[in-house]
Parts: structure tokens; sequence; C-alpha cells
């Protein structure tokens, strides 16, 4: 094989409107943004998704200018070399820090995809893995604030997908986060497992209080109750009770998870593959939370590539966890931007394309169709 020498690379911000958006402890959605990263080495074309960070046009930006500069002319498939570079000039220091760590990871993903159409081999097998099917669980923009009763029936059409794992949002109130949590086990019973996210909602006293009933319902996790940095309230409320405390979709590279494994409170570990630093340094984390005997469940970004790219992460550890399962309405990034990136069995578990790369493709006018919207996407 010739040397795949990066040729270009360019960054795409795009955006939708959100005409009824579910309200998560943030917010209420109000549009859907993403930023897609063309990357063109050796004559092949590789696509990557980079977190937005809530600034798409800045992200972008980064990419199209001082990253761009930085990885053009090396070798794409010296994914370690590019990752150092970038680490070195742009995140060891007087970087963009996380903004960089964004960046990097759409990249990277970008990088894996130009390696496995090279050789003619889907990613999971270029990582050692193998196909094989992988639980997944209803996630995304979905399961939100609502009646009990709306809630259930948003919830009975997942199931009846396939799913057998729901998550929901929570970080509203307790008494009403607990009312929609035990309208949902009652509602399924022992069939499904129970997720919940607090999206940085909650306040120490807060879990203090849902913690007991988050026992009785049965939950499995309780997912980023405080920021990622709120490393002292992660520490009080991993006493409080035994539903295991999940993050780290907003934790950057290994030496943020590194204290976070340390730490030993937060159990459940979520790197996102357009966040954390690609798969490169994906793997990386996975490899530390072995040495734990910790699973890794990726949060799944916007798009159809973040959602292959996770399930070939998944298929190519020891230590896989859940599939993040993308259930919120009309996500164009999922149904028009790229081809099917999944589909979940009625044993609610996907499997890896066997296309060579990351094995979906991208629709290039979805993106001069659908540019940047500025503002906030939650409000």
């Amino acid at each position: 094989m010739s040397k795949l020498t990066i040729e270009s690379v360019q960054a795409f911000a795009t955006s939708f409107p959100v005409n009824d958006g579910v309200t998560l402890g943030i917010g209420r959605a109000v549009k859907r943004d993403a930023v897609i990263v063309k990357v063109v080495a050796g004559g092949i074309t590789g696509w990557g998704e980079a977190h937005h960070g809530r600034c798409p046009g800045a992200i972008a930006h980064l990419i199209n200018t001082t990253l761009r500069q930085l990885v053009t002319g090396m070798d794409a498939s010296d994914t370690v070399g590019v990752w150092n570079k970038v680490y070195r000039m742009q995140l060891a220091s007087h970087g963009m820090g996380a903004a960089a760590a964004l960046a990097l990871s759409g990249i990277d993903l970008a990088l894996w995809d130009i390696r496995g159409k090279a050789v003619g081999w889907p990613v999971y097998k270029l990582l050692g893995g193998a196909a094989r099917d992988v639980p997944a669980y209803a996630g995304g923009i979905s399961l939100g604030y609502q009646p009990p009763e709306e809630l259930v029936a948003e919830a009975a059409k997942f199931v009846a997908q396939g799913y057998r794992a729901l998550k929901l949002r929570v970080g509203d109130r307790p008494d009403r986060d607990l009312t929609r949590v035990q309208a949902v086990r009652e509602a399924f019973g022992d069939n499904i497992t129970i997720l919940v996210d607090a999206n940085t909602g909650y306040r120490v006293e807060d879990v203090r209080r849902v913690m007991p009933g988050f026992e009785e319902a049965g939950v499995g996790w309780l997912e980023e109750p405080f920021p990622p940095h709120d490393y002292h309230s992660y520490g009080l409320a991993a006493r409080f009770g035994s539903v295991p405390l999940a993050a780290g979709e907003n934790h950057f590279t290994r030496f943020e998870f590194n204290r976070v494994l340390e730490d030993g409170f937060i159990t459940v570990l979520q790197p996102d593959m357009s966040k954390c630093g690609g798969i490169t340094e994906g793997l990386r984390i996975a490899a530390m939370a072995s040495a734990y005997k910790l699973l890794v469940h990726p949060h799944t970004s916007s798009s159809g590539l973040n959602m292959v790219a996770s399930i070939h992460f998944l298929c190519g550890v020891d230590n896989p966890g859940y599939f993040e399962g993308d259930t919120s309405k009309g996500n164009l990034f999922r149904d028009a931007l790229t081809s099917t990136p999944y589909v979940v069995d009625a044993q609610g578990c996907v499997r890896p394309p066997e296309g060579p790369g990351l094995g979906v493709s991208v629709d290039e006018d979805f993106l001069t169709k659908h540019p940047v919207i500025d503002g906030p996407a939650y409000v």
C-alpha cells in the first residue's frame, strides 16, 4: 500500500431547526448541530464527526485553519502520530483545550475511515475485533420531561422496536423525576433496564432525595448529575446509595479519565468518540478502564458517523458496554446525512456495518443545504 499522505482537511458546520424540542436538564432543544470532517489522503476520502461543543462554527473554523495546517502532509495511517502532533501543539499547552479535543476527534475518525477503505476492512477489524451483537439502549435527545402517561407511551414505541433498555431524562425536580421513573417501571416491570440522565441538572441534595427511589426502581445508573469538573460532588453522591454514577461524555482525553478512575466515584464510563479524542484515544481510555474491571459505554453524538464509529469501537475492545441508540425524532444527521448507520434487532442489539472503513456513505449535498444556524442549541 502506498503512503496515504493527507492532502486536504475540511470541516462543515451544519444545523437544522427543531420545532418540537425535548426538554432536558440543560434546557429545551431548538436546533441540532454537527461538525462533519472530510479528509482526503492518497485519493481516498474519509469522513468523521467532531462534536459541535455548542459552537459548531468555532469548532469547524479551528479545524479549517490551525489543525488543517498541522496535519496536512502527514501519513493518514499514522493516527498515533497525528494525534500526538495535535496534542503537543494544541492540547498540552496554550491551546484551545476542549475545543481542540473535539476538533481532533473528527479528524481522527476520518483517518480511521481512510485506513479501513485503503485495505478494504471495516474499522472493527483494524481494531483487532470481531463483528458481534452489541446491546443498545434507547437514548439520544428523547424521553424528556413530560407527563408520565406520555412518557410511557413514548417508551412503549422504543420497546416495540426491540430496545430492552431505556434512558430517561431527570434533573427536573426530584419528586417529578421519581414519579416518571416509577411510572415507566410499573408499565414495563422487570422486562427492561431503566437508566437515568440528569444532564448536570442536580444539586447534591437532589441526589440525596432521589437515590432511595432510584434504588427501589432498580435504576441501572445515574448519569451526569453534576458538571464533569465537580469531582467533590460526585464523591459525596457516591455515598448516598448503590445506583452507579455515570459520566464521561464531557471528559476529554485519557488524562481527564485518569482522575475519574483514580477517584473511583464514577464507575460507568461514557467516552464520546467525537469528543474524547477519537477512536485512537478511546482505545486508550478503554484499556485504562479495563485495568479497573470497568466497562465503557460510549456516548452517542449527532450523526450516523459517530454512531457507527461507536459500534466499531465497542466491537474492538475487551470491556464493551451499551451502545447508545439515537431515538430522537427527525434527526436528519442520522436519517439523511448518512446511509443507515445501524438497525436494532428484536433482542435490542446492533451490529457493525461490514463495508470498508466506517461503512456508511455521506451525502455531501446535505452539508451545503443545511448551513450552520447561529445561536444556542438549548433555551
